[in-house]
């Protein structure tokens, strides 16, 4: 069980009222000009280039993340294994994920970090088997898979990244309610490290395999390690309904990260339609008043919206 003592968001929370989250990843790599044209996408840098990825762990700490999250979303073992690499290789690049956004942290730290900041926490990030398959299926969760299925998919990764030195695993775009309970399994066997949730989503009211999200929040709630339970790479205008239905269902932390509001083309591999541009600075007031307390943003946000979120939230005292 994850003692009150050993719950980093907790610890986190006492300090401050909300824990500030980064922002996109990917998206934000191919902003600034690098090409991301395989499966692997954002994970292929991690044996490339993992400067690039370390600088831009680096750039959302400065720009006032509370909390990073490892370029692991990809990356898995049998993905590295696909493009070529044997299996000790594939465990190092999935390993090297944590390790650089743990340099990154000790960079910022001894570079000289704002004093009254509190040390910045480092997530190991888990991604769906969607991401794996790489067809934008973390959007409906239609693998056809059964939950012990995907539990065993995400086993091997899970040990890694548990022992990789992270201060806990964000489980995040989960599309299903079978993902989420092989995950909520997987947390339940590690009881020295405990994970966030958090949910892909449809509409208002239902994650992305229709489930309603009252209901999976409802099913997760007893699990002591499960830290928080929220919604990521969800249309912004969504938000609001989301954290009120998942609000009555827990008093765990509830976290949001939504995207630009634009939709995943897979086959075109490229954000398409209007953007439902919010401005997170503006928009967090009301979702923190529904209950969340940890915030950021998803895919095409950038660490100038994270700037002015930090600065937002300061102003208003939250």
């Amino acid at each position: 069980m994850i003692g009150v003592g050993a719950n980093p968001i907790s610890a986190l929370l006492e300090r401050q009222q909300i824990v500030i989250l980064d922002g996109g990843l990917a998206t934000e790599l191919e902003a600034r000009g690098v090409v991301l044209d395989e499966d692997l996408w954002s994970a292929a840098l991690l044996v490339d280039d993992p400067a690039t990825i370390e600088r831009l762990h680096r750039d959302y700490l400065e720009a006032g993340a509370d909390c990073i999250v490892s370029a692991s979303y990809q990356a898995t073992l049998e993905g590295f294994e696909a493009r070529g690499l044997d299996a000790p290789a594939a465990e190092a690049a999935l390993v090297r994920s944590v390790e650089l956004a743990l340099s990154a942290r000790e960079s910022f730290l001894d570079g000289g970090a704002v004093e009254a900041r509190a040390r910045p926490l480092v997530a190991a990030g888990i991604g769906p088997y969607g991401a794996y398959l790489a067809d934008g299926s973390e959007f409906s969760g239609d693998y056809g898979l059964d939950e012990n299925q995907l539990h065993e998919f995400h086993l091997r990764r899970w040990r890694l990244l548990a022992g990789a030195g992270a201060d806990l695993l964000a489980c995040e775009t989960i599309p299903s309610l079978a993902e989420a309970r092989a995950l909520a399994r997987l947390v339940e066997a590690t009881p020295e490290l405990g994970a966030w949730l958090s949910f892909s989503c449809r509409d208002g009211e239902r994650i992305s395999d229709g489930t309603e999200i009252a209901r999976v929040v409802a099913e997760l709630e007893p699990v002591d390690g499960i830290l928080a339970i929220g919604v990521n790479c969800t249309a912004p205008r969504f938000i609001s309904s989301l954290l009120a239905r998942a609000g009555a269902e827990t008093d765990k932390p509830l976290a949001v990260y939504p995207n630009s509001g634009e939709t995943w083309d897979a086959a075109g591999r490229r954000w398409t339609g209007d953007e439902d541009r919010c401005d997170l600075a503006l928009a967090a007031p009301g979702w923190i008043a529904l209950g969340a307390r940890l915030v950021g943003g998803c895919c095409r946000t950038t660490p100038a919206d994270i700037r002015r979120l930090r600065h937002h939230i300061s102003g208003t005292g939250c």
